[in-house]
């Protein structure tokens, strides 16, 4: 049976941020993922997972300017000092918090920058990133993302993403294969999945086209849970969707999918 935490950057936005811990264990989640925990001290967050017994899976690395489009630095000419700033960062709070994935984000590159200087230097700064979080304990995952819901983004096929983390090493970095992505950008879910298994560090889910919770969309959930356990995956998957409404209500979908 699917491992499930709960995404607290996009499910019970019903209440503030760190009244979501509390949210999500009353709900049956075991853990979580977010995008960032910048915002609040570390120790605060800590508090909030021991208190509901949760497990802290994943958020991301610093993204740059959030607020002003930004997606990640990795592969943005000129950032690599703020990247490996950011690295430190993450490194910090993900040894207060236990998590074992952090998520570096591959980014937009500006206009004019070449594709293969932007892969160049998100290759560069992935290796300095990978030797640093190994040395620490921890792995880096990549997550391609669409060009429907990021434009311009880097990293957009698994195939891309598979091809950095050969050359890198699977030690050091692994594939975030988002369920929801992958159908809006490639399809053929369930065979990708089988195919990438030996480098997948972690799964994400949600529904297409509207990003919602499973059974609201084209994604045939049965046949993709059905898959997961047979391929023997025992990472977590992350609820990575905007609930259609209330996000206890919506949860429905666990017992549906027997999940």
């Amino acid at each position: 049976m699917p491992r499930l935490a709960a995404n607290l950057s996009m499910m019970f936005n019903e209440v503030p941020f760190l009244d979501r811990f509390d949210a999500a264990a009353k709900a049956g989640f075991t853990a979580v993922e977010f995008l960032f925990p910048y915002e609040f001290p570390a120790a605060e967050i800590k508090r909030r997972l021991e208190a509901n017994g949760l497990a802290q899976v994943l958020f991301n690395m610093p993204p740059g300017d959030w607020a002003g489009g930004e997606r990640g630095l990795a592969s943005l000419p000129g950032r690599q000092a703020e990247f490996r700033d950011g690295v430190k960062k993450a490194l910090d709070y993900a040894e207060a918090l236990g998590t074992p994935l952090l998520h570096c984000m591959a980014g937009i590159p500006p206009a004019g920058t070449a594709p293969g200087t932007a892969a160049a230097l998100f290759a560069a700064n992935l290796a300095w990133a990978g030797e640093q979080v190994q040395a620490a304990g921890r792995r880096i995952a990549i997550e391609p993302i669409n060009h429907r819901d990021m434009p311009g983004f880097h990293l957009n096929t698994t195939g891309q993403a598979a091809a950095v983390i050969a050359a890198i090493g699977a030690d050091k970095v692994g594939l975030q294969f988002d369920i929801y992505h992958c159908q809006v950008t490639e399809g053929d879910i369930t065979k990708r999945m089988e195919a990438l298994l030996p480098i997948i560090a972690h799964m994400q889910l949600a529904d297409v086209p509207a990003r919602n919770e499973p059974g609201t969309g084209e994604i045939g959930w049965d046949h993709v849970f059905a898959c997961v356990d047979a391929l023997g995956y025992g990472g977590w998957i992350g609820c990575e969707y905007r609930p259609a409404g209330d996000t206890v209500a919506g949860l429905a979908w666990r017992k549906k999918f027997n999940v």
